[in-house]
């Protein structure tokens, strides 16, 4: 099974790239974007600065229509963590945070030096059941984790958010989505979720710079409450902004940056994003079923059904050198390597990693 999509990217013939969960690939043709608008940008004839509005209202229409959520509650980043700390800054301060043990610090780390009460959740194989104990008896305000964990690669089960919201539909829910958005479908509004924020260099391939929140209108109530009782003293230049708007975006942000995911979405969509899933599902599951038979899995992922694209073989971190210079592309991450599939891997990718685990690791 070859990809389809393998032919838009620019990767070495003896390269295996399976560190999307890093960092993920530019297309040829957002390459080509980025370059064109740059060159414009800075010619001394151009009107781009002045369409930066537009530019940027056109990026959040984009990102709502792909993650199914309406365009007056996306907001604009740099990138994950700026944005999950405005969002932590605007709770408040009495709130009650569960978090998962061992998740991104990017996520655990904010939240905790906010002096926010907080408590953790095991992550093992009943993770969903771990999360229902934890609120029984903690009885937290706010869930946060991320959707897909970085080392791991567990997966929380997206059916499991909708029950949860129905059962506890006051707990607030905050999802990371940088390891997540770009391998699977994803309906913001039906989610459960209250807020999901996420940066676009992974595995939306849209490079650095850019991010996203996207919020319900329940968190866009509670956000910075305080602050909005007294939006009237604000400057009038700004009153065409609410606050939540401020908070995330208080400064200028980069076209060329949002104008990269933007063209990085549309892109997806034009290629067909229902079968570039498809395609990447039939080949993590086919990675998976290989990687589970010669028991090189965490037996917390291989136990459970939500399966993302992230693996951490169980061989020794030490061979990262050896499979990089074999042309795998991974990287060290816990008691393992970790590797991604994207849409531009394939069984070609897949059966070079395996041969040099079979025959050359030790």
């Amino acid at each position: 099974m070859n990809s389809p999509y393998k032919h838009h990217f620019d990767i070495a013939p003896d390269i295996s790239y399976l560190t999307t969960p890093g960092s993920g690939l530019l297309s040829r043709e957002t390459k080509q974007w980025r370059t064109k608008r740059d060159q414009e940008f800075f010619d001394s004839n151009t009107v781009l600065r002045e369409q930066q509005g537009a530019a940027l209202d056109s990026c959040r229409e984009t990102i709502g229509r792909f993650f199914n959520c309406a365009p007056c509650n996306v907001f604009l980043s740099s990138c994950f963590s700026v944005a999950f700390n405005t969002l932590l800054a605007g709770l408040p301060k009495h709130y009650r945070v569960l978090l998962l043990d061992n998740d991104y610090p990017s996520v655990n780390f904010p939240t905790i030096i906010s002096g926010f009460e907080h408590q953790f959740v095991a992550m093992d194989e009943q993770l969903e059941a771990n999360i229902l104990n934890a609120i029984a008896t903690f009885r937290p305000n706010v869930l946060v984790f991320s959707i897909v964990q970085y080392i791991s690669g567990m997966k929380i089960d997206l059916s499991f958010i909708q029950e949860l919201k129905h059962l506890h539909p006051d707990l607030l829910v905050v999802g990371d989505g940088t390891q997540f958005l770009g391998t699977d479908h994803f309906h913001f509004d039906q989610s459960g979720f209250d807020a999901v924020l996420c940066s676009g260099y992974k595995w939306l391939m849209a490079g650095y710079g850019n991010g996203f929140v996207l919020l319900n209108q329940k968190m866009k109530d509670i956000l910075y409450a305080d602050v909005q009782k007294k939006y009237s003293y604000l400057n009038n230049q700004w009153l065409n902004k609410s606050v939540v708007q401020l908070c995330f975006e208080p400064g200028h942000l980069d076209t060329l940056s949002h104008g990269s995911l933007q063209h990085a979405l549309e892109q997806l969509t034009e290629w067909g994003y229902g079968k570039a899933v498809s395609y990447t599902q039939q080949l993590v599951s086919a990675a998976k079923a290989e990687l589970s038979d010669r028991k090189l899995l965490l037996d917390s992922i291989v136990n459970r059904r939500p399966q993302s694209n992230i693996f951490n073989i169980q061989i020794s971190p030490d061979n990262v050198e050896l499979l990089i210079h074999e042309g795998i592309k991974c990287f060290p991450r816990g008691s393992g390597i970790r590797v991604g599939f994207h849409l531009y891997n394939d069984e070609t990718d897949l059966a070079k990693l395996l041969d040099i685990i079979d025959t050359k690791v030790k």
